[in-house]
């Protein structure tokens, strides 16, 4: 279902190419973030955040190391081992494939696995990242998305 593009927040291809799209038409409104991005330069990424909220770091907070320590504040171990995560759940509603819905009910905790790129490989056969990777250069021609 995945693959069709059905998630259960909602329709996951179209999700992201709209985003996409409004980052290039707004990049001083819209951040579109990857996250290789965000696993390679966090610092300059929490800046670029700031600049876009409006609220850029001053020179003292600069000096400070202000901007590390919220990377810190937001790596992955901080925000996967808070506590609403392990005992909070999110509500909503599925969509199966002959389109009925039903409401579900998720712990927190699945959206979290290791935060590492490539970690995939763990999780899904070669063949599934091969078509993953087909569907993604299919849905994003023409676009200039790439992963």
């Amino acid at each position: 279902m995945f693959c069709e593009g059905f998630s259960p927040f909602g329709p996951f291809w179209n999700h992201i190419l709209e985003y996409w799209k409004a980052s290039m038409e707004r990049p001083d409104k819209v951040m579109f973030l990857k996250c290789e991005d965000i696993k390679s330069d966090p610092v300059l990424v929490v800046r670029k955040l700031a600049d876009i909220l409006g609220v850029p770091f001053t020179k003292e907070e600069d000096t400070d190391g202000i901007p590390e320590e919220v990377v810190k504040s937001c790596n992955f171990e901080t925000l996967s081992n808070l506590k609403v995560n392990e005992i909070g759940a999110t509500h909503g509603r599925k969509r199966t494939i002959d389109n009925s819905i039903f409401p579900f009910v998720e712990n927190n905790s699945i959206f979290f696995r290791k935060g590492r790129v490539g970690d995939w490989v763990n999780h899904i056969s070669k063949e599934m990242g091969a078509r993953m990777d087909h569907i993604v250069q299919e849905k994003f021609r023409g676009y200039g998305l790439t992963f």
